[in-house]
């Protein structure tokens, strides 16, 4: 069944994004997780060839939507980008935190990597907080296996109170497993009670101040505590959405400000002020992923976790992170900028070689000055610079950022230039974009 009629269902209207949809029943499903955890593979396969994109009105972020039938069941797969949070640092986290809120989806699947669980389930908390029909789908099993790596899936879906189904996206293994958690899920009209992840006593009383005059205000269209502590956190574009998507300006109602100003006072008085919040939160979630993963992950090699912790203190550590990060970015950026002089002469040598034989082409055929002009040593000549001095700096670039993404580094360089980064208001994801500018500058 392929994709045959755009319709806009009232959620994804509100989250300017237009579901394409083959009939009105069909299920709209969200399909989340970190970057290079197989999400993808996992939208590819279930959506074939049926598939429609576009961007989110206002975002540079692409989209990705496909129509999957299981079970005599239509489904709208509509594939977020790929994110590590949900706090909204980034026009990616943005982009996905409001499709879960106003996008209308009738539950989400979050794709996680088995051989770094951990790492993975900060952003499935986080997204059973906002939507409790959640599918947790533990990708790259087989990858898992191959480390000494072992995921007890029944343990982990009871500590979380959701399905949670293993695959092998690559090899099409997991894939009708999970369609049918999906299916099971959606069909049943009372969604699961999943975990919920307990903050700091403070933290908690704070929010639970807010709660009752939420839950007045939002009437169910939002999880109440979850909206508290955004608005403690001071989320500047969860309350625009709000005020947009839902006419609900929290930012002008006198009785919530005079609330979110009381309860940011408790907080100062329990130690913990507006800029510590976000830390406290973070810190919560990580340690309830940590706790999660102590109980479901074995490894063969005892030592496996124990050098990743190490490598977090050497990697992560305020003494250590920084130098090591600069190191490693300056022998990234010589390497690609020393490894891509070579095939960058050989380009330029070939292509312009190419050039002056069209030039001696045009002479013999006694073309105008002016077409040769415009052809060759306009429109080619642009065109071989272009490639001869681009194409080798990113033929090197990508593939080594590709295994630091694999080998876990570049989240870590996110979150040691966090900090940094917040001060100018942007996020520490954004130093591996001016490292490409950079890149592409020099």
């Amino acid at each position: 069944m392929g994709l045959t009629k755009a319709s806009t269902g009232a959620g994804a209207a509100d989250s300017g994004l237009t579901i394409v949809r083959s009939s009105p029943e069909d299920a709209v499903i969200a399909l989340a997780g970190n970057p290079n955890v197989g999400k993808s593979t996992v939208f590819n396969a279930l959506t074939g060839m049926r598939q429609h994109t576009g961007n989110w009105p206002g975002k540079t972020v692409g989209s990705a939507q496909g129509q999957c039938e299981h079970g005599g069941r239509g489904y709208v797969l509509v594939d977020l980008p790929g994110t590590y949070s949900l706090m909204a640092h980034s026009t990616e986290e943005e982009v996905a935190r409001d499709f879960l809120c106003f996008g209308g989806a009738d539950g989400a699947v979050v794709v996680c990597d088995a051989t770094c669980l951990e790492r993975n389930l900060n952003l499935v908390l986080q997204t059973l907080e906002l939507e409790p029909r959640t599918v947790v789908c533990v990708n790259l099993l087989d990858e898992a296996e191959k480390k000494g790596i072992r995921v007890d899936l029944k343990a982990l879906s009871a500590r979380l109170g959701v399905p949670v189904v293993g695959a092998a996206a690559a090899r099409g293994e997991g894939l009708d497993a999970l369609m049918d958690a999906v299916a099971t899920l959606t069909a049943d009209p009372e969604p699961p009670a999943p975990m919920e992840v307990r903050y700091l006593a403070s933290i908690e009383r704070a929010a639970a101040v807010l709660v009752p005059l939420l839950r007045e205000r939002l009437g169910g269209r939002l999880p109440e505590r979850w909206v508290a502590l955004r608005l403690l956190d001071d989320d500047p574009s969860l309350l625009d959405a709000l005020a947009d998507t839902l006419d609900c300006d929290l930012r002008a109602d006198e009785a919530v400000q005079a609330a979110v100003a009381s309860a940011l006072a408790e907080l100062e008085a329990a130690g913990v002020g507006r800029e510590a919040l976000k830390d406290r939160i973070v810190s919560c979630l990580v340690l309830a992923a940590e706790d999660v993963c102590n109980d479901v992950v074995t490894y063969q090699r005892e030592d496996y976790e124990r050098r990743d912790r190490r490598l977090d203190k050497i990697l992560t550590s305020r003494a250590t992170g920084i130098p090591v990060m600069l190191l490693l970015l300056a022998g990234v950026f010589w390497l690609t900028i020393t490894g891509a002089n070579y095939p960058s002469q050989l380009l330029s040598d070939g292509l312009f070689w190419v050039q002056d034989r069209l030039t001696d082409l045009f002479t013999y055929f006694n073309a105008p000055d002016w077409l040769h002009g415009a052809l060759v040593l306009g429109v080619y000549r642009v065109l071989a610079w272009v490639v001869s001095v681009m194409l080798p700096p990113m033929a090197i670039f990508f593939p080594i950022f590709t295994l630091l993404e694999d080998f876990g580094y570049l989240p870590r360089v996110a979150f040691v230039l966090d900090h940094a980064f917040q001060k100018a208001k942007a996020c520490g994801k954004q130093a591996l974009t001016m490292c490409l500018v950079d890149i592409c500058t020099h």
